[in-house]
């Protein structure tokens, strides 16, 4: 029976790891959705939000989830804020800069600008 839940809790840890790491596949434009910090953010994609999750493997509390947002398909004026840890995508460009706690994706932080406000142009 011992090793019967220790299978299942194996198959349920790398099923949700599975489910932090993976692209969104179909996201619709605006959509946010979390993934670990060491998958790449998607083309089309900016960083929004960052923070710390024991499912994605690591003993420290360094930020190591991220939440990022499709800008794929906004309408041309949208405006959207977006932590610096990305570039933002063609079409847009940065309008402003800023300091955002919820920016933080480093265990040494410092008070330096590290979001952006992005507008779409094209």
């Amino acid at each position: 029976m011992t090793r019967l839940r220790t299978t299942c809790m194996t198959l349920a840890g790398a099923a949700a790891m599975f489910a932090l790491t993976a692209a969104p596949a179909h996201a619709a434009p605006g959509d946010v959705t979390t993934s670990c910090a060491n998958t790449l953010t998607p083309t089309g994609f900016v960083d929004v939000s960052w923070g710390y999750s024991s499912n994605c493997g690591t003993q420290s509390f360094s930020p190591n989830i991220k939440q990022i947002k499709q800008l794929t398909g906004l309408p041309v004026g949208t405006v959207v804020q977006a932590c610096a840890s990305t570039y933002q995508p063609a079409g847009w460009v940065q309008t402003g800069s800023y300091y955002s706690s919820s920016c933080v994706y480093s265990s040494n932080p410092s008070f330096n600008n590290n979001a952006w406000q992005l507008k779409r142009v094209s």
